[in-house]
Order: C-alpha cells, then structure tokens, then sequence
C-alpha cells in the first residue's frame, strides 16, 4: 500500500542494461516489500526474452512505440498485453525498436527462478 503521493520524472531516471542484450529498463516505481513494479522497457529491433518462462506476479505492457511478438502473437503500438501469474509465454522478439510501459502487481520471478 502506497501511504503518499508519489511523483517520478523518467527524464532524470537512469536506463539500466539487464543481462539480455539490447534490453534496457527504466524503473519508474519499485515496492520493495510486495516487489510490485512499474518500468519503461526499451527493445532493440531483434532483442528479446530468448526462452519460455512465467512470472510470480500478473504482468501488463502498454507499447507506447513499435512492436513485438510472441509465438502467434504481435503486438503493436498502442496495445496492451496482460499475462497472467503462472503462464508460460514466450520466446518475445521485437520486431523494431520498441518500448513498452511494463508493470508487475508483485515479484516477476519466484527465487531463484529468473530466465535469464
């Protein structure tokens, strides 16, 4: 539970390159205790989450620019795409430059259990 307003400006939060290259992220909000989040996610045409995988949380990604698939789905500029806790999906691809507005209701991964 948030307990005051919060106000983020993502011009003066830093990109962070993960361990998937050509994936950069920019976290925006982070609830360390329930592991709830909110980031900005930049693809590079042809990055993307190599193998299947699920996540411990329910995830929702709003694509504010270019495109991505998974296995039998795009997704394109303006879409949302909400992924429930427990679904496997994936691999993802970009399919140009991208970049997506990603949040999390709680951890993405179960300990010790992130793809990548």
């Amino acid at each position: 539970m948030i307990s005051q307003e919060i106000l983020v400006d993502p011009e003066k939060e830093e990109w962070e390159k993960i361990a998937l290259p050509g994936v950069r992220m920019k976290y925006l909000y982070k609830n360390e205790k329930t592991g709830a989040s909110i980031a900005l996610c930049r693809f590079d045409k042809g990055a993307g989450i190599p193998e299947p995988h699920l996540h411990a949380s329910n995830q929702f990604m709003y694509v504010l620019k270019g495109r991505f698939s998974y296995p039998g789905i795009e997704v394109k500029e303006g879409m949302v795409y909400i992924n429930p806790k427990d679904n496997v999906h994936g691999p993802s691809v970009a399919l140009e430059d991208t970049l997506i507005l990603e949040m999390y209701d709680g951890p993405h991964y179960y300990p010790g259990k992130k793809p990548y």
